[in-house]
């Protein structure tokens, strides 16, 4: 990621900010869920929403292991 994506992402969820690079949505959905998952962290509505409309076109896997 650019310093001038990041700064652009801030601290904003994937309902609110995806990367600009529409290949990568995918691969970023599904770490943004496996640290989410791994952390047990809260998901807003909004966020649940995008996340789950991200990964009606994602043939990953989400893969994680919880934190100790």
């Amino acid at each position: 990621m650019s310093a001038a994506s990041n700064r652009s992402k801030a601290d904003k969820d994937p309902a609110e900010w995806l990367p600009s690079d529409g290949s990568y949505h995918c691969t970023y959905a599904a770490t943004w869920v496996g640290t989410e998952l791994r952390w047990d962290l809260a998901v807003d509505e909004n966020e649940r929403r995008a996340l789950l409309g991200l990964a009606e076109d994602c043939p990953t896997t989400v893969v994680y292991e919880p934190a100790p």
